[in-house]
Formats: C-alpha cells, sequence, structure tokens
C-alpha cells in the first residue's frame, strides 16, 4: 500500500478516523479560502470539510464517487485557454456543488485526475 500524500497531520487523522475496511486513503489536501477545510480523496470516495454551516459549524462530507456528476476546473480571465493552470476545483453532486482551492495548481491537476479517473 503506497502512503498517503497530505498536508497537514491533523486533517489527515480526521480522515483517517472515518476509514472502512479495505478502503486506503490517497490524498488529504489543505485547501484554502472560505468553506472546504480540505479535501480528502480515497480509493471509495471524496471526503470534504465544510466550513460554510451557520453557528460555525463543520461538516465532514463524503462523497461516493458514483455520485459525482462532474468535476471542472475554475479559472479566472487571466488564466483562459490554459487547462491545467487553475487551483480551484468545482465538483457537482446531486443539485450541489462543491468548490476547493488549493495551494498549487498540482494539488489540483492530482484531484482532478484521481476523481476523473474514478467517475468515467
Amino acid at each position: 500500500m503506497t502512503e498517503p500524500i497530505f498536508d497537514k497531520s491533523e486533517q489527515l487523522k480526521q480522515v483517517e478516523q472515518g476509514i472502512l475496511p479495505g478502503e486506503q486513503i490517497i490524498a488529504v489536501y489543505d485547501c484554502i479560502g472560505a468553506g472546504t477545510g480540505f479535501l480528502g480523496m480515497t480509493n471509495l470516495r471524496v471526503v470534504i470539510q465544510d466550513r460554510s454551516f451557520v453557528g460555525k459549524r463543520t461538516a465532514i462530507t463524503s462523497i461516493p464517487y458514483k455520485h459525482i456528476r462532474s468535476i471542472s476546473f475554475l479559472s479566472n480571465k487571466s488564466w483562459a485557454g490554459q487547462f491545467f493552470s487553475s487551483s480551484s476545483i468545482a465538483l457537482a453532486v446531486a443539485g450541489t456543488t462543491y468548490e476547493a482551492d488549493f495551494r498549487g495548481v498540482d494539488k489540483a491537476h492530482h484531484v482532478h485526475t484521481v476523481i476523473l479517473g474514478n467517475i468515467t
């Protein structure tokens, strides 16, 4: 088994606490900006820490790959035309869109590649 990639050990530990038998963590990336605290990926699902709830509450949301309808790179006008130049992604899941902003294009590209590989 390959060791998971992660930015912060406390975020990795949060994902580890909810792992199912046979499930393996691929990566846990810290997110920047409002709302999302981290995005984790396992061989079965995406795990998102969502800090946008009223009353300063936080949710850990699990999204099985089979429920993800699409994944997108988000870009502003200055990045238009360069497919892998964004450090932000959006996941469309049954009427809800989750956005995640990463520290670096390489992390967004890795997330995009893993999720796309699991939904196609």
